[in-house]
């Protein structure tokens, strides 16, 4: 893991637009009552997925200054534990590392250059905080990172729901799931306008950090589609754009949901603790 003051990750959820398009589709292709449209279906399926009480989802595709990639995280939200699994497959930062979050303190794996460094340690520990000052006096700020292992990729297929063009594609499998296709594009700024409408602060909060992270990619304009499988869920989401650091084109596949989850903290003798300084390892 190297440690940086901000790090961009993909990021992985989206709000979404009012048009109203009667007669569309839910679930698995079912044909949706008079006056619903193809923005409540997209809404209402992010909803029930940000509402899961647990999920395991898989990242493939490309990002901006990352290159391709392969993800996987798994996520519980009360009390909050996670774990991303990151892969960066080409490139000078080759190679894959981890982040946990576990009982309100993150955790992330050292790469194997820091590893001596950190006197044979394989782990660092950022504290329970968003913002603390290291032993050497840095100053650091890890919400970013925090909000990446933590987060229900499923907010940014809300994003979808602000879209103006959104439209129902038609019914599809998704690894042999029944779901149904909806598609459009915003851009960053009127997603980011329609913030102002969302009364619950963690949820406009956690979108917002999103929208960050396309802004700092140099990302203005996404290319959304979500599939809806039978329960109202939202089974796959790829997001697509492309900004001033290369391409940007993320498919997120939902995989278990409500399972049980359980992240183990490292060994507190395989950890080094930004926070205070670095004693001889016992290992």
């Amino acid at each position: 893991m190297r440690p940086a003051v901000r790090a961009v990750l993909p990021a992985v959820v989206l709000p979404a637009a009012v048009l109203l398009l009667a007669g569309c589709g839910t679930g698995a292709g079912a044909e949706e009552s008079g006056g619903s449209s193809a923005a409540d279906a997209v809404a209402r399926a992010a909803e029930r997925t940000e509402g899961l009480m647990s999920l395991h989802y898989r990242v493939t595709g490309r990002f901006p200054q990352r290159g391709p990639i392969a993800d996987e995280g798994t996520v519980r939200r009360k009390p909050l534990e996670a774990r991303l699994t990151t892969a960066n497959l080409s490139g000078d930062q080759k190679g894959e590392t981890e982040l946990r979050l576990v009982g309100g303190v993150l955790y992330g794996s050292a790469t194997d250059d820091m590893v001596e460094k950190l006197g044979g340690r394989h782990w660092i520990s950022y504290g329970p905080h968003e913002e603390f000052t290291t032993d050497s006096g840095l100053r650091m700020d890890v919400a970013g990172l925090r909000d990446q292992v933590g987060r229900n990729p499923a907010r940014e297929a809300a994003f979808l729901a602000d879209a103006e063009d959104v439209k129902r594609v038609g019914p599809e499998k998704v690894d042999g799931a029944d779901t149904t296709h909806y598609a459009g594009t915003a851009t960053v700024d009127e997603l980011r306008d329609s913030l102002e409408e969302i009364k619950d602060k963690a949820v406009r909060e956690g979108r917002a950090n999103s929208l960050d992270q396309y802004e700092k990619a140099g990302v203005d304009e996404l290319t959304l589609d979500v599939w809806v499988d039978r329960d109202d869920h939202v089974k796959r989401l790829r997001t697509q754009g492309f900004g001033r650091h290369g391409a940007l084109d993320l498919t997120f596949t939902f995989l278990d949901q409500d399972k049980p989850v359980t992240v183990p903290a490292p060994r507190a003798d395989d950890t080094a603790d930004m926070r205070k300084p670095l004693k001889k390892s016992r290992s």
